[in-house]
C-alpha cells in the first residue's frame, strides 16, 4: 500500500433489483468490518441519475431508486455514501459504472473497493481494476487485514484447496469481489452517515457494446433462492438418469433442483441451477445434498440453509462436515427408496387434509396448496394432473382453489400417477371408505338400465360379475366411481353400441370385447328390445 492511499474501504453498491441490493448491504457489513479493524471510514458507492431525472429510472420497477438506497446503507453503517450521478446512468452499464467508478479512485485513493460476487460485480470489477492499474482478488469468501497487508481468502483447485491472496507491495488501492451471502447485513442504529452527490465527470456515451434489449429476470429463475426446499445433485450421481432422481425427489417435496458444477459440465442440468460461489447462493428451511463431495467452492453457496441432509457413499466426504444429517450410501440405491417414502409421506398429508372434520383449509397448509404445489413438482399442467386422475381441468383448479373437497377416490388415482401404492398411506377406514364407494356405484339402477349382480355378497371382492340390462335405444351412462382394472363385456341378447376411449364399436350378440376399464367407456342399446351383456370385472 502507496502512502497516498486512504485506510477507506468502499463497497459498490448495486441498485438493479431488490436481491442485489441486499448482497450490498450483506458485502458492506464486511467492509464496515475491515474498516474499524485500521481505523478507516466505510463508503459506498452507487450510481444514478440526478433528481429530476429518478422518475425515468423508476419506471423500471425492479431498481431501488437511489434516494432510498442512500438512506439504508447509512442506516447499515455506512459513514459515507457517494452518489456519482449523470443521465447515462437510467440504464445500468458495467463499463459507465466502472470509468466513473475509477475517476473518483483515483482522486479519493481507497485502500480496498468491494463488489458482490455476480456477473455484474465480477466484470465491473475487473474493468475498474484495469483502468486504475491496480490488482484484483477474485471469489473471495472472507478478507483480512494485517500488518503485512489485504488477504483475500479464496477457494481454489475446484474448491479443494484455500489460497491466501494478498496484493504486491506499495499496490495503492485494491480490489476485490466477495460472496455476498457469507456475511449477513446488520443495522446500526444512529449511525450518523453522510451522503455526497458528485457529477460524473465524463461518461463516454459509445459503449464497447451496443445495448438492444433488456428485460427483468423471469420469476421463476429466481424460485431456487428462494425455495423453501432444495434438492441438489452432485458428480455422485453418475448419470444424467441419475440426476433425474434428484428432479423427481425435488418434484415430490414441492422443492426447486440445484446442482453442483460437474451435472452443469455434463449437461445433465441447465447452468443456471449451479449453487456455489461460482453460482447462485440459497438458503432452504431443508436443502438435500446428494452425491456432491462438498468442495468450499459448493458449500459456499448453502451455508445459510436451516437443515442440511447429506447423501455420499464416501464416509470421509467432506459434506458431512456442514450437514445436519448424514448418510452414509450410495445415492443410486438409496435415492429410489427415499423418494418413495417422501411421495408416501406427502400423500399421506394430504389424505389427512382431506378426510380432517374442519374439511379442506385455505393457504399453505390447505389441500388445494398442496395439491398445485405437488403438480407443480411434477412439471404436471392441469389438464395433465386431471387425465391421470380422470377429471376435468376445471376440477383440478377448483380443487386447488379450495372451491371443493374431492372424493378420496382421487387420491386413489393421484397415487397412481405416482407409482404410488394407497395400501401404503390410507388409513383402513378410508380404504373402507373406496370399497364401499365402489360397491354402491357397481349395484346403481336407473329407469334406463340396470345392474344383476351374478357374484352376491361379493361387492369388496377383487372379480365380479353382472348382468346389464340396457333399455331400447337408450344409453348406459357413466357411474360415479371410475376404477382400475380389467373388463370383459359379453352380449347376450341385442345389438350394443360400445364407445371405447372415442372409438366406437357394434357389438351382436354373442360378440364380445375386453379392455382395460380404465379408459373412457360407453354402452347403448341399438336394438328395438332390451340389450343385455355380461360383464366380468377385475379391479386393482
Amino acid at each position: 500500500m502507496n502512502d497516498a492511499t486512504t485506510k477507506d474501504i468502499w463497497v459498490f453498491g448495486d441498485l438493479r433489483n431488490q436481491r442485489l441490493f441486499g448482497f450490498s448491504l450483506n458485502v458492506l457489513a464486511k467492509a464496515r468490518e475491515l474498516s474499524r479493524s485500521v481505523g478507516g471510514k466505510t463508503a459506498v458507492v452507487i450510481f444514478g441519475p440526478s433528481a429530476n431525472e429518478q422518475e425515468e429510472i423508476s419506471t423500471q420497477s425492479s431498481h431501488i431508486p437511489a434516494r432510498i438506497a442512500e438512506k439504508e446503507y447509512v442506516a447499515h453503517g455506512a459513514d459515507q455514501v457517494y452518489v456519482i450521478e449523470n443521465r447515462a446512468f437510467i440504464v445500468p452499464g458495467c463499463e459507465i459504472y466502472a470509468r466513473s467508478l475509477a475517476d473518483l479512485v483515483r482522486e479519493r485513493f481507497p485502500m480496498l473497493v468491494l463488489f458482490a460476487l455476480t456477473d455484474f460485480g465480477r466484470e465491473m470489477a475487473a474493468m475498474t481494476a484495469r483502468i486504475c492499474k491496480a490488482g484484483l482478488i477474485a471469489d473471495c469468501v472472507d478478507l483480512r487485514i494485517e500488518e503485512n497487508g489485504i488477504t483475500g481468502i479464496c477457494p481454489a483447485w475446484g474448491g479443494e484447496i484455500v489460497a491466501e491472496i494478498g496484493f504486491s507491495d506499495d499496490h495503492g488501492t485494491g480490489f476485490a469481489t466477495v460472496q455476498p451471502n457469507v456475511f449477513s447485513a446488520a443495522e446500526v442504529p444512529g449511525h450518523p452517515g453522510a451522503i455526497e452527490r458528485i457529477q460524473s465527470k465524463h461518461v463516454d456515451e459509445t459503449r464497447g457494446l451496443k445495448l438492444l434489449d433488456r428485460s427483468p429476470e423471469p420469476a421463476e429463475r429466481r424460485m431456487l433462492e428462494d425455495a423453501a426446499v432444495v434438492v441438489v445433485g452432485g458428480a455422485g450421481l453418475g448419470s444424467s438418469d441419475g440426476f433425474g432422481m434428484v428432479r423427481e425427489l425435488a418434484g415430490a417435496l414441492g422443492g426447486e433442483v440445484g446442482a453442483t458444477r460437474p451435472p452443469v459440465l455434463q449437461h445433465w442440468v441447465e447452468e443456471e441451477r449451479m449453487i456455489g460461489q461460482t453460482g447462485k447462493t440459497v438458503r432452504p428451511d431443508l436443502l438435500f445434498s446428494i452425491g456432491t463431495s462438498g468442495a468450499l467452492q459448493y458449500t459456499a453457496g448453502i451455508m445459510k440453509s436451516k437443515t442440511i441432509v447429506a447423501i455420499n457413499r464416501d464416509p470421509n466426504a467432506s459434506i458431512f462436515q456442514v450437514a445436519d444429517l448424514g448418510i452414509v450410501a450410495d445415492a443410486k440405491t438409496f435415492m429410489p427408496i427415499l423418494i418413495t417414502r417422501a411421495k408416501q409421506t406427502v400423500m399421506r398429508k394430504l389424505a389427512d387434509v382431506l378426510t380432517d372434520d374442519t374439511g379442506v383449509q385455505a393457504g399453505e397448509d390447505g389441500f388445494g396448496d398442496k395439491i398445485e404445489k405437488l403438480r407443480k413438482g411434477q412439471g404436471w399442467s392441469r389438464e395433465s394432473l386431471a387425465e391421470a386422475t380422470g377429471q376435468t381441468p376445471e376440477f383440478i383448479a377448483r380443487v386447488e382453489s379450495n372451491d371443493i373437497s374431492p372424493p378420496v377416490s382421487f387420491l386413489v388415482r393421484l397415487a397412481g400417477a405416482l407409482s404410488i401404492d394407497p395400501g401404503t398411506f390410507l388409513h383402513k377406514e378410508e380404504q373402507a371408505a373406496i370399497r364401499d364407494q365402489r360397491a354402491q356405484a357397481f349395484i346403481k339402477r336407473t329407469r334406463n338400465y340396470s345392474y344383476q349382480t351374478l357374484t352376491p355378497e361379493a361387492e369388496n371382492s377383487h372379480l365380479r360379475a353382472f348382468m346389464v340390462t340396457i333399455e331400447s335405444h337408450h344409453a348406459h351412462k357413466p357411474v360415479e366411481y371410475k376404477h382400475e382394472g380389467e373388463e370383459f363385456i359379453f352380449v347376450m341378447n341385442g345389438d350394443l353400441e360400445f364407445t371405447l376411449g372415442g372409438r366406437t364399436h357394434v357389438l351382436k350378440k354373442g360378440e364380445s370385447i375386453h379392455f382395460n376399464s380404465d379408459i373412457p367407456h360407453k354402452l347403448k342399446s341399438l336394438s328395438n328390445e332390451p340389450t343385455r351383456c355380461l360383464v366380468m370385472l377385475y379391479t386393482i
